[in-house]
């Protein structure tokens, strides 16, 4: 019956296809084609950005079927029963973890797709998010309306350029560093097989900062 609410995988999965593992990651993960990010498409071509040589950009995420996937997910925030989808579904698979990351492939589009993000960690208190983006303005703009982001979602603002100091604008960041020593955190995966293992700093309201070391 329309209306119900949903009940099953195969229920959520029509609407919000499916979620993601990467490797590194100690929970499941959503993500979009890279190809579509706003700010990254332009910091691709630009020499010493964090964009530049985007790993969403080659390897397996080019083989037709992961793009496909990837574009069905993008398309699915459009959905009136994605955020119901999603919340069933972290739900289901984050639980054991109590963590959940968004877009390790992709960005946020728009204020509105920020805006169902926050409804889904609202209505999954119990796991932790975190949300990388280079978003700023996206960002900007829905903290001027809203003013705060749940307290179990972690939204990260990235710096542009590698070896660039953090946004002073905001109180949690990311940078990269390849020449120049880390700057708060130093993320420990180039020396664990380039796995989170037991490091949970990006979802860390005491860590402001985590400095990623270019690979």
């Amino acid at each position: 019956m329309i209306g119900e609410p949903i009940s099953t995988t195969v229920e959520a999965k029509k609407v919000m296809i499916s979620l993601g593992r990467a490797g590194k990651m100690p929970c499941p993960t959503y993500n979009t084609p890279a190809s579509l990010c706003v700010t990254g498409s332009k910091l691709r071509d630009i020499e010493g950005t964090t964009c530049e040589g985007c790993y969403a950009m080659k390897g397996n995420y080019l083989f037709p079927n992961v793009q496909e996937g990837l574009t069905k997910r993008f398309h699915a925030f459009l959905h009136p029963r994605f955020v119901e989808a999603m919340t069933f579904m972290i739900k289901r698979y984050s639980a054991k973890s109590g963590y959940f990351r968004w877009f390790d492939s992709g960005d946020l589009k728009d204020i509105a797709m920020l805006e169902k993000i926050v409804m889904i960690c609202q209505q999954t208190p119990e796991i932790e998010h975190w949300l990388p983006t280079r978003e700023v303005k996206v960002v900007s703009d829905y903290l001027k309306i809203y003013k705060e982001f749940p307290d179990n979602l972690m939204v990260r603002v990235s710096a542009p350029m590698i070896d660039g100091l953090p946004i002073k604008s905001y109180k949690y960041t990311s940078t990269v560093n390849h020449k120049t020593k880390p700057i708060g955190h130093d993320c420990p995966a180039r020396f664990q097989d380039n796995e989170c293992r037991d490091c949970r700093a990006c979802w860390d309201r005491e860590v402001t900062n985590v400095s990623y070391h270019k690979h």
